[in-house]
């Protein structure tokens, strides 16, 4: 819509500039021709109320403009849940390989699981603040007593758990 309003604008400088030119240079050819001049300008100048029909001079008939309509995204579905306390991991295995083969980057929102496939979506709640991220599978552990997740450095500072380093999760697993 600003580019339609930007185009407006721009329409309307050009036809006054062509008609103080015209009307300087040439009296008689500007007082002929200001019924199109007109209808342009009209049509250039913004309207109180925003129309979704756009009349052009030459047209039978507006051209039809279709409202935007926010793209809503079905809620995933809920396959399975759990908790547990959950890490982050991170600066020293920056660029390595994770299990599956990705390179290893620090704001990626990706999670090491111990057996759920690679790939698999997962919804992980901080427990302690409320604080939400989805994140995807692409890497194997935690190996570190009872840890049911280790998160790459994006997905913990969207948890809000990089100062406290561990925090209990609720785990969600999408379709």
């Amino acid at each position: 819509m600003q580019n339609f309003h930007a185009a407006k604008l721009l329409i309307s400088s050009a036809l006054l500039c062509i008609g103080t030119v015209a009307s300087t240079e040439a009296p008689g050819l500007a007082q002929e021709n200001t019924e199109p001049l007109l209808k342009l300008t009209a049509i250039a100048e913004p309207a109180s109320t925003p129309s979704l029909n756009l009349e052009l001079p030459g047209l039978d008939s507006p051209l039809p403009v279709a409202p935007r309509t926010p793209s809503l995204r079905p809620t995933p579905r809920v396959l399975a849940s759990s908790q547990g306390e959950a890490s982050w991991y991170g600066p020293g295995f920056f660029g390595n390989r994770t299990a599956n083969g990705e390179v290893f980057r620090p704001g990626s929102l990706t999670a090491a699981h111990r057996s759920l496939p690679f790939g698999t979506k997962v919804r992980v709640t901080n427990l302690w603040n409320g604080r939400t991220a989805v994140v995807r599978i692409n890497d194997r552990g935690p190996f570190h007593g009872a840890r049911v997740l280790d998160l790459a450095p994006g997905a913990a500072h969207e948890l809000g758990l990089i100062a406290s380093g561990t925090a209990k999760v609720k785990l969600e697993v999408l379709q």
